[in-house]
């Protein structure tokens, strides 16, 4: 590793955590100029260089000054690798020292979502699958929508008490963490530092609701009589937070493609966002704007939607919120959840939240 790399790799090493699922990025000796990651996927017509968590399957764009020698070593290095498979517009290759690389070239939406979505989304679906089948009394447990992971341990522990336990312990526990700042929706000022914490509870009430703000939606979630509102970059940033968690399932790449259909519909992922809470539907669970209720392809394309729309912004020149996304994920992930219940489960809502 080269000097200069080297300073890249430690001045920023707030890049070493995964925006989204908060795990440490691995790292590669192959990549001088960014050895961060194990998969890149680059563009070099556009300028855009992406580290895949090989965690969570997700993309995180890079926004550090130095990617453009680093697209150019990837390219570079895409066309010296024999064992790689291509398209016209996407190809990828592994280097003998296990560096993949995904080139990226002119791609149809719906080609590109397919090969940026359908591995994460797949492998989450595989796994909800296999969980649920190794869980006796799985349709039960999926029935009370509960964290894979939980619904095997449950399935394994049948009625005793540690199950019941297990089960308070899943609802209650923070599922999402997101520092948040601006206004409530009272008017008093909240710190930027704030950090609010979602449990399950409060990811199965989330609204997607219409706002007068540039972004055209907010997000509400309750808890029995208390409301928590979200508006403008705080409401982005809780919904891109938590609606992964409400893809528990994932989705096969051809709900991947329905997904695409319904951001191309609106034209455009911002649009998209707006639309849906616009809509007059009522969900499933007889609630508009609840997100729980809204079908498969839909809530897809929410968590596309959402993500495209953070690149996007940053692309056009607001690097701040990448940088903020990226310093937010090293502080939450070093956030450890010590106890088996979390102390003041409603705690943001005291905080946040206005009573009806």
């Amino acid at each position: 590793m080269t000097a200069d790399a080297e300073r890249v790799y430690k001045d920023e090493r707030v890049y070493k955590t995964c925006i989204f699922c908060k795990k440490p990025l691995d790292s590669n000796e192959v990549v001088e100029e960014f050895p961060v990651g194990r998969r890149l996927a680059f563009d070099s017509a556009k300028g855009r260089l992406w580290v895949v968590c090989r965690k969570c399957h997700r993309w995180n764009l890079t926004p550090l000054e130095e990617r453009w020698e680093a697209i150019e070593t990837c390219e570079r290095i895409f066309r010296d690798t024999r064992t790689r498979a291509s398209t016209d517009n996407i190809g990828i290759a592994r280097h003998r020292e296990g560096l993949d690389l995904v080139r990226i070239g002119k791609p149809p939406r719906g080609e590109f979502a397919a090969w940026r979505y359908g591995d994460q989304f797949g492998k989450r679906m595989r796994r909800a699958v296999l969980m649920t089948a190794g869980s006796s009394g799985g349709v039960l447990l999926v029935g009370l929508q509960l964290p894979f992971p939980v619904m095997a341990a449950i399935g394994g522990l049948g009625g005793t008490a540690a199950s019941f336990s297990l089960v308070a312990w899943a609802y209650l526990r923070p599922m999402a963490r997101v520092r948040v700042g601006g206004k409530a929706n009272d008017g008093d000022a909240v710190t930027p530092d704030t950090v609010a914490k979602f449990s399950f509870l409060d990811l199965n009430s989330i609204r997607l609701l219409p706002d007068d703000g540039d972004l055209g939606f907010g997000v509400e979630i309750r808890r029995s009589m208390r409301r928590a509102w979200f508006a403008g970059e705080d409401a982005r940033r809780v919904a891109g937070a938590v609606v992964p968690h409400l893809n528990g399932w994932g989705g096969s790449r051809s709900a991947v493609q329905r997904a695409v259909a319904e951001i191309e519909s609106s034209g455009h992922p911002s649009r998209f966002l707006a639309d849906v809470a616009n809509r007059d539907r009522v969900g499933a669970l007889r609630q508009k704007g609840r997100i729980r209720g809204m079908s498969p392809p839909t809530r897809l394309a929410l968590e596309m939607s959402l993500h495209e729309e953070q690149e996007r912004r940053a692309l056009e020149g607001e690097l701040w919120i990448l940088e903020q996304a990226w310093k937010e994920a090293e502080e939450i992930a070093a956030i450890a959840d010590r106890l088996l219940l979390p102390a003041r489960t409603d705690e943001f809502f005291d905080r946040h939240g206005t009573r009806d």
